[in-house]
Parts: structure tokens; C-alpha cells; sequence
């Protein structure tokens, strides 16, 4: 398979720059038809990408003869039973994350694919971004010497849109699996257990504070991995200023960084060291180029489901779903 022939289920804002282009700018990889359920929405994205087909029915588009693969790029909700039939369709498949509402329903996706010899990727793209690849070197390399500790504060600002109870369905549960939490937190999860390895204990505690939405606004954690190192998180999206910042603490030095944020990746150990690692401009692109090599059986992506359900699993423990 030269070009992985992809086929898109959504056209939001997720679509537009950060994951959509790469899908057909990509070497290797084209992105032959979009589905949306209004029609002129779709099409006008269709028009502007240049994609040659356009579907309002999601079936039509899973079907479609010349989609090899399905990334679905719609809200938590529709994940679960989207995927399903893409795994049915004998088709691989990537969904936005988190990867469904709780790890249930994700465990059931991943299942299907793996009994039907197909891949399922989750877009925890961060796997795959160089400024992280800086850290989980200089991790490999020993420069901090044993992790001891990982802390990570993620605060910002109500929006306006927060304070005037616009519609949004991030801060919906019933779409979102949680709040902004669920949709923010999920990134770090995933990237920490790349880094430092499987989370094996977690607790934390949910509070409504400000009452803007139906989710919760705050929380904190903390948790333990299996190399013994401990962990703790605070988030607050009804703060008085944006914040995001990670530590990674070790026995001989320390790693500073954001998750979402383009702040320099630091070293503070026998050396200081400081790098400006800016994102790609379509920051879906080395995710997009490491799953159709592992579509092609070139190389191994590392954002696949196997590795999205652990994550899946820490956030049901601390917002105790089920």
C-alpha cells in the first residue's frame, strides 16, 4: 500500500489545521472523502481541502471502495459505535481522543480490531512530536538519574463562552466523558506513561466550583507508576490566569516542560540546557506519517489503543466513571 487512502468522519475545528491537511499533505498518505451530517458545511470543507468526495451518511463513507482507513474526528459520544463499524467494514481506524466515555467501551473497540487483525490508533499525538521525543531522551540517557517525582499543574480562565452557558460539548458528560478535564488531562495521561511507564495507582477527587456546566471545573490527583516513581496533578478551569507546567523530579536533576504549551523543554542537571522545539504547523503530521508506516508494516506507532486504554483507565478512576 503506497498511499494509505483515508476517510474522514467530521469537519470541526480539530479538522481544520491541526489533524485534517496532514491526512493529505502527508507522504504517503491521501485523504479521499469527508462525511458531516450537514451538507454545507461538509462541502465547504471539501472545497477548501481539496477532497474529492463528501458523505452526510456515515455508513456511505465507511464503505466507500477507496477508503483504506477511517480517522473519526467527532466528539467521545460517537467514537464507540463509529468504530464498530469500521472494524466491521474490515477497515483500520483512528479516533480522536479521549478514545471513547470510559474504558469500557474503549476495551470493546480495541477488541474488535484486534480480532479482526486491523489497527486501531488513538490521536495522542504527542507520542510522536520531537519535543517530547527531547525528553523521553534525555529520560533514556539517564540525565536526572532515577525519577523520583512528576507533578503537573494545567490551570486557565473561564471562557466566555463558559460564563455565558453557551452551548459546548466539552463540558458536556454525556458527549465528553467529563469536562475539560477529560478532553485536556487525557494528552497528559497518555504522554506521562510514555515517558516514565504504566500508571498502576491513582485517586483523586472532582468538584463543580464555579457551577458554569454540568462537568467539573477542578480537580486534583495523584498516583503512582509501576518503577515506583509517585505522581500528583492540579487542574482548575475556573482559575485566574493560564498555567501549564510539568516537573519531572529525579534523584540528580530535573525536567521542566508544558504539555500543550510551546515553552522550552528544559534540563536542570549536570548541565542546563534550554530548546525551542516548535510544533509542526499541522501538529497531526508525525502522528499521521507513524501510522501509515505502521499501516505498511515499515515501523511500530506507539499511539495505538492498547496503550489509549491505560489512560482510559486512570481517568475512570479519578472521575469514577464507569
Amino acid at each position: 500500500m503506497d498511499v494509505v487512502r483515508w476517510g474522514m468522519i467530521g469537519c470541526g475545528s480539530v479538522a481544520e489545521r491541526k489533524s485534517g491537511p496532514a491526512f493529505y499533505k502527508a507522504p504517503g498518505s491521501a485523504l479521499v472523502a469527508v462525511m458531516g451530517r450537514r451538507l454545507e458545511a461538509v462541502s465547504d470543507y471539501a472545497a477548501r481541502h481539496g477532497i474529492a468526495r463528501v458523505y452526510t451518511d456515515v455508513d456511505a463513507l465507511i464503505n466507500d471502495p477507496e477508503v483504506d482507513a477511517v480517522y473519526i474526528a467527532t466528539p467521545p459520544d460517537s467514537h464507540h459505535a463509529y468504530s464498530l463499524k469500521v472494524a466491521a467494514a474490515g477497515k483500520h481506524c483512528c479516533v480522536e481522543k479521549p478514545m471513547a466515555l470510559n474504558a469500557g467501551q474503549s476495551r470493546e473497540m480495541q477488541q474488535a480490531f484486534a480480532d479482526a487483525g486491523l489497527h486501531l490508533f488513538v490521536s495522542y499525538y504527542r507520542r510522536s512530536l520531537p519535543r517530547f521525543a527531547q525528553v523521553r531522551h534525555w529520560l533514556a540517557q539517564g540525565r536526572i538519574g532515577e525519577v523520583r517525582h512528576l507533578s503537573w499543574t494545567l490551570t486557565k480562565a473561564p471562557s466566555a463562552a463558559d460564563l455565558d452557558g453557551s452551548a459546548n460539548w466539552r463540558t458536556d458528560p454525556s458527549v465528553a466523558g467529563g469536562g475539560y478535564f477529560a478532553d485536556l488531562a487525557s494528552h497528559g495521561f497518555d504522554l506521562f506513561q510514555y515517558l516514565l511507564g504504566d500508571i498502576v495507582e491513582v485517586a483523586g477527587f472532582t468538584a463543580r466550583q464555579a457551577g458554569l456546566y454540568a462537568a467539573e471545573d477542578a480537580v486534583s490527583a495523584s498516583w503512582r507508576f509501576a518503577s515506583g516513581a509517585l505522581g500528583m496533578g492540579c487542574w482548575s478551569f475556573v482559575a485566574d490566569r493560564r498555567e501549564d507546567r510539568v516537573e519531572i523530579i529525579g534523584s540528580q536533576g530535573r525536567i521542566g516542560f508544558s504539555v500543550f504549551d510551546e515553552h522550552p523543554v528544559q534540563l536542570f542537571a549536570d548541565e542546563q540546557i534550554s530548546l525551542d522545539i516548535p510544533h509542526h504547523e499541522h501538529i497531526q503530521w508525525h502522528h499521521v506519517l507513524g501510522m501509515n508506516a505502521h499501516i505498511r508494516a515499515e515501523s511500530n506507532h506507539p499511539a495505538v489503543a492498547e496503550q489509549a486504554l491505560k489512560t482510559d483507565w486512570v481517568m475512570d478512576q479519578i472521575l469514577k466513571r464507569h
